[in-house]
């Protein structure tokens, strides 16, 4: 039998609101077809460096089909072109990803007025691409994993117009056959584009909002740090309900975390959190 279960959850932030979120750990493998699917509340910033919270309902899905692992984590899809072998061992990962990036494409939905004057923004397209390298059975059991992947993506519909690398390290472990927990750092790297449509303050818009002017340049954006847990409620974690949490560190770094939309309107370290249920068959 396939266990895959992370939490999709951790990822989600409401299509209507929000910016993109960090990725969650990798699934916990052991063999064949499996499918997970949940819905929770999200905890998560008005934008991408605010200070300002909501709670939002989300759903998710992640699964695996002949071998082929999948995700649909609310505005985040990624699909594994490379069939993984069932046990321990090594796995390649190879396939497309796709966001949905909404950072501030609702200018309403921010409570900050400041931020709001500064208008909404389109909604970014960003398609593109992921590889990576797994192991399953590293240091507690056989069935605990490691993974490093590399995606990169592109906007194609405008929004910000640019390239965002995300490299991303992966732990998960169960600790029973009713309770797992995952750990994972990652990192995102913005173009030019992505500085000026989401961290940029023009000359023309201090008057409106009162933040000084700023010139953000493209570099590393943010580095994020998330725990996750998972504890069986019905049956274990093969099959079943399950409960979820989790939560997530984002640290703002360079000129996406020295722009007033962050630095004096928002927060440097913004943080996300999610609680909710889940179900395998």
């Amino acid at each position: 039998m396939r266990l895959l279960f992370a939490s999709p959850l951790l990822a989600l932030a409401a299509p209507a609101l929000a910016q993109t979120p960090p990725t969650p750990p990798d699934a916990f493998i052991t063999g064949g077809d499996s499918i997970t699917i949940g819905a929770g509340a999200v905890f998560l910033p008005d934008y991408e460096g605010s200070d300002d919270y909501q709670i939002t309902p989300a759903p998710g899905a992640i699964g695996s089909i002949d071998g082929h692992n999948f995700q649909l984590a609310g505005n985040r899809f990624s699909f594994d072109l490379i069939p993984n072998k069932p046990g321990p061992g090594l796995d390649v990962q190879l396939g497309p990803i796709g966001v949905l990036n909404l950072n501030r494409s609702r200018a309403a939905g921010i409570d900050d007025p400041r931020v709001r004057a500064l208008g909404g923004r389109g909604a970014g397209i960003e398609l593109g691409g992921f590889v990576g390298l797994g192991r399953t059975g590293v240091i507690t059991s056989e069935y605990d994993r490691l993974s490093v992947s590399l995606s990169v993506r592109h906007d194609v519909a405008g929004a910000h117009g640019s390239t965002i690398w995300q490299p991303t390290v992966n732990y998960t472990t169960p600790l029973s056959r009713k309770a797992l927990v995952g750990l994972f750092v990652s990192a995102e790297r913005a173009g030019q584009g992505y500085a000026d449509a989401y961290f940029t303050v023009r000359p023309d818009q201090v008057a409106a909002s009162g933040l000084p002017a700023f010139r953000a340049r493209a570099g590393w954006k943010n580095y994020t740090i998330g725990a996750l847990g998972a504890v069986a409620l019905t049956g274990d974690l093969l099959r079943g309900w399950k409960l979820v949490g989790g939560g997530t560190y984002n640290r703002m770094l360079g000129d996406f975390r020295a722009s007033p939309v962050v630095s004096i309107a928002g927060k440097t370290a913004p943080w996300f959190g999610v609680l909710g249920v889940a179900y395998t068959f």
